[in-house]
């Protein structure tokens, strides 16, 4: 039997400004899950059937959990904003002939909801990797206007629970290999709770009045609760927002006064704002570097450590405290990361 997981409203930024497109897309992708139910349980999976993907982070534990069962493909590749991607012709093709796609959820994937619709009326078992978190860790920061914020990777242990949620779903969509499934999320949890130590104890090396992390847009709050960083966005929770003058003046004032060395670029969005933030400081007699390019909403290179998730935290990890006055090796946690010299 076909069971659909509870499919999070999708989001555009423009829903914060009309709350009642939000609640309708809430309620078409419900009536759509109800409707397509009946379809998909006679929908038997092939043998190495066919899984779609949305970014690159969803697309990695996916990869991890499946192995040699299925072919998975990934619509989503390094530097993609998924704030503002709209599938092409080609990937609307990819997931409509899909077996199982799985997107993360949360509204981070703001401008593909039709296209969902489309695959859910085809049958397709369709999963968001976040279903399992539990409400109490997700974030509502105010200023983004009541929407939840989707960048959940960032706190490696919530990430785990989206690895759960992969081999859960793919063991009800293929009961035979359940088990197998689940030997590699326990396997691959190992990794990462390796990893969630590292990020830890590695950041935790910062100065405390240095343990500022500043970048283009409010893509780390996870990250900072997780780590205990003092994380500032000079944009909102989608790269769609503007910052406006007041908000660079405001950040000035704030890296000025605490004599913050260095801030960040995101390798998907735009660097103008710390640009302008570097200017700011500069005016005022205080030098801010920019301490390196983090990954955010996408990955790195794929074939490269970076391009997967554990290589992204590490990296971001590792290239934060260096940049801040922490100890930590060049080459990150499993020596793999690529050296800047």
């Amino acid at each position: 039997m076909k069971i659909f997981h509870k499919m999070p409203p999708v989001h555009t930024p423009i829903s914060s400004r009309f709350p009642w497109l939000a609640c309708l897309a809430a309620t078409l992708l419900t009536l759509v899950a109800m409707t397509s139910a009946a379809s998909a349980a006679s929908r038997k999976i092939p043998e190495n059937y066919t899984i779609v993907t949305t970014c690159g982070m969803v697309t990695d534990i996916v990869r991890e959990v499946a192995g040699d069962k299925a072919r998975v493909t990934g619509l989503m590749g390094e530097g993609v904003d998924p704030h503002l991607y709209k599938p092409t012709r080609d990937d609307v093709a990819k997931l409509l002939q899909a077996d199982v796609v799985f997107y993360s959820g949360l509204m981070l994937e703001g401008r593909m909801s039709d296209t969902f619709l489309k695959v859910a009326r085809k049958g397709a078992h369709v999963f968001a990797v976040t279903d399992l978190l539990d409400e109490k860790f997700l974030l509502e920061p105010a200023e983004f206007a009541g929407h939840t914020d989707p960048h959940v990777w960032m706190d490696v242990k919530g990430w785990m629970d989206a690895v759960k949620v992969v081999a859960r779903s793919l063991g009800e969509v293929d009961a035979a290999n359940a088990a197998y499934y689940d030997q590699n999320a326990r396997r691959y949890s190992v990794q990462l709770a390796k990893l969630d130590d590292y990020a830890r104890k590695t950041l935790a090396t910062i100065p405390k009045e240095r343990r500022v992390l500043i970048t283009a847009h409010d893509a780390f709050n996870y990250f900072g609760r997780a780590y205990d960083i003092d994380v500032r966005g000079i944009q909102g929770i989608s790269t769609e927002s503007e910052a406006g003058v007041a908000d660079i003046n405001k950040l000035v004032d704030f890296l000025v006064g605490r004599k913050i060395p260095a801030i960040f670029v995101e390798s998907s969005v735009s660097d103008k704002n710390i640009k302008a933030l570097i200017e700011g400081c500069k005016s005022r007699g205080h030098p801010v570097r920019i301490g390196g390019e983090l990954f955010s909403d996408a990955m790195g290179k794929p074939g490269t450590y970076e391009g997967t998730y554990v290589g992204m935290i590490d990296h971001n990890a590792t290239t934060i405290a260096r940049a801040l006055g922490g100890e930590a090796p060049e080459r990150g946690l499993n020596g793999r990361l690529t050296s800047k010299r």
